[in-house]
């Protein structure tokens, strides 16, 4: 559908009205069933005061698009800069996202935009797919494994959506209309999608200490152009109003996030460049060369060249040892799929008892033509009467064959040294002293690239001063709450 005139979306100060259609029962259920296995999935729901203010914001943008009382607004618990939507009004946006984000009125653009996408019906535009599908996909054969289909998939649906340029235009312009409806500035759509411009520029500077993190999720799903920005702010200008004629609220944003977990949640492990170490489990491995890492409670997600996905989970052992569990594992994954153990080594690796199995399972895909799924499986057992493992699908190639074999030679127990060095960060709002300047001020964030993540988290692309008493965010491993 193009996108509406903007006269009259002007007009309406809020794009079209709700005609009822935005959110359908049928929606509802889709979305309330898909909420668990998402949160479950993408970091779960962050809890405190900081995810009750998201749904206060959400609740307002929602109210000004017709949809009082029936959008569900999560903060996830992830580090990963993404916000997106699900039929139903079920909007997500990461701690991540606003973490860089610099005022209340930027934080109900990125609601806006999203919600703009439901009265859009953007997501029911795309092809009709599973939660964990993506075009393409191979699809386990007869009643085979949900674990695995969602294992060769790489990524759910909704955390990865493409949406067209039209489509994003629209919501672009439907959250300008929302914010005025709100009573925020309209200009905070364009200061927003430049947040996100600098946190794309930020991570270019810094992949080579995180190079497994890759492009912020926002910004592959979210396209951004200059031409992009330029045109949300030559949006707001066309309802007359001048910039910050509306308030952005930005003083009690930075009020509101102040203790905000920043980076990592030492429950769920950190990804430190191509590390994932977590300082509970006291365990690390390395990814090779290329691959991604996601976080999440369940398991780590493997990404890498060529088509390699897995996940990286573990667990209590049961079943007395090392090989029963792997036997067990093996039997969950394919479940009633044909598939055949080609190869199984008992083996110890950096200390642990370990098995390493290649699998075969019998597959088709979605043009119903017939083939294996190649699987690579390694078992270690921590020692403390917990079991890990890896879950490696990739095609048949010595380069990645490879690859994977130095992913399980990687894994490794920390010792408690190692762990005490891996605490959490938070977001820190302080006030600008005499004498303070941005240099002086980013020797207190806790980064190997400090004065960058200062000048991220603050919105700044220059020198320039600061007032006496302006609040500004660091981060420090002191919460200070």
């Amino acid at each position: 559908m193009a996108a509406l005139p903007l006269a009259l979306l002007l007009a309406t100060c809020g794009g079209p009205a709700n005609d009822g259609t935005a959110v359908t029962p049928e929606d509802r259920t889709y979305g309330a069933e898909a909420h668990p296995q998402l949160l479950g999935s993408f970091g779960g729901a962050y809890a405190g005061e900081e995810a009750d203010y998201v749904r206060a914001v959400g609740g307002r943008v929602a109210t000004a698009a017709g949809l009082d009382g029936q959008c569900t607004f999560t903060l996830v618990n992830s580090d990963v800069v993404n916000a997106f939507a699900v039929p139903g009004c079920y909007i997500y946006v990461t701690r991540g996202l606003v973490a860089i984000v610099t005022s209340e009125a930027e934080l109900a653009s990125v609601l806006g935009h999203e919600v703009g996408h439901i009265v859009g019906r953007h997501a029911q535009r795309q092809e009709r797919r599973s939660i964990w599908h993506t075009l393409g996909v191979i699809a386990v054969s007869v009643t085979g494994s949900d674990r695995l289909t969602r294992l060769v998939s790489q990524a759910a649906q909704y955390f990865g959506l493409r949406y067209s340029r039209t489509q994003e235009y629209e919501a672009d312009d439907l959250g300008v209309g929302y914010l005025r409806s709100a009573g925020y500035d309209v200009y905070a759509a364009a200061d927003m999608l430049g947040a996100l411009q600098r946190q794309e520029a930020f991570m270019t500077v810094t992949r080579s200490r995180d190079s497994a993190r890759g492009v912020p999720e926002w910004a592959m799903s979210h396209p951004l152009t200059e031409s992009r920005i330029a045109r949300a702010r030559t949006t707001a200008q066309k309802t007359g109003l001048a910039d910050d004629a509306l308030p952005e609220e930005a003083e009690r944003y930075l009020a509101e996030i102040d203790g905000l977990l920043y980076g990592d949640d030492p429950e769920q492990g950190f990804v430190i460049g191509r590390r994932f170490a977590h300082p509970i489990m006291r365990i690390s491995f390395e990814a090779p060369a290329g691959f991604s890492l996601t976080n999440s409670p369940r398991a780590i997600r493997l990404a890498g060249p060529g088509g390699i996905s897995g996940e990286f989970g573990g667990g209590p052992m049961r079943g007395g040892d090392v090989e029963s569990y792997a036997q067990a594992l093996v039997a969950h994954i394919v479940g009633d799929a044909p598939s055949e153990v080609t190869n199984g080594v008992a083996t110890v690796i950096n200390g642990l008892p370990a098995v390493i199995m290649q699998v075969q399972v019998a597959a088709r895909n979605v043009s119903g033509g017939e083939g294996t799924v190649p699987l690579a499986i390694a078992v270690y057992d921590g020692g403390d009467g917990q079991v890990y493992h890896f879950i490696i699908a990739s095609p048949p190639a010595d380069a990645s064959a490879a690859a994977v074999a130095a992913l399980f030679q990687s894994f490794r127990r920390l010792s408690s040294a190692e762990a005490a060095t891996l605490r959490p960060r938070f977001i820190r709002a302080v006030r600008v002293s005499a004498g303070e300047t941005p240099d002086t001020l980013a020797r207190r964030v806790d980064d190997p690239a400090p004065r960058a993540l200062f000048d991220l988290l603050n919105g700044r692309r220059d020198d320039r001063g600061f007032r006496l008493g302006e609040i500004v965010k660091i981060v420090s491993y002191a919460n200070g709450r």
